[in-house]
């Protein structure tokens, strides 16, 4: 919701406190990543989303994620955007990938690696 009101307010000198996306914001995002990677295998190929239906919402976040970062990146050559939530978003659709393949290791589900056709 604070990156939703960073991006609707339409001033530059707003009138009303709008909220901020802090660099402790991102860090806070980060650690949690790190925590839940740590507790990981390390990934030696992409993963196709699904599995368990928790596993594929995180999948659906992260997309809606990334979609928003190009979205925010396009609007910031129009206007100005606060460099911290492009960076926000990007953690936050880390944040979802990751917390997908901890799940799917919590519910014993098998991550099924993508084999591309080459």
């Amino acid at each position: 919701m604070n990156c939703a009101s960073i991006l609707a307010a339409d001033c530059s000198d707003c009138k009303i406190q709008i909220p901020k996306i802090l660099f402790e914001d991102i860090q806070t995002i980060e650690k949690e990543i790190d925590k839940m990677d740590s507790m990981l295998e390390p990934l030696k190929s992409f993963i196709l989303p699904g599995g368990h239906h928790v596993v594929s919402l995180c999948h659906v976040c992260r997309t809606v994620c990334r979609r928003c970062e190009r979205i925010i990146i396009k609007l910031s050559e129009e206007t100005p955007v606060p460099e911290n939530v492009v960076f926000y978003i990007n953690r936050l659709s880390d944040f979802f990938f990751v917390l997908s393949r901890k799940l799917a290791k919590d519910l014993n589900i098998d991550q099924i690696p993508w084999q591309p056709n080459i």
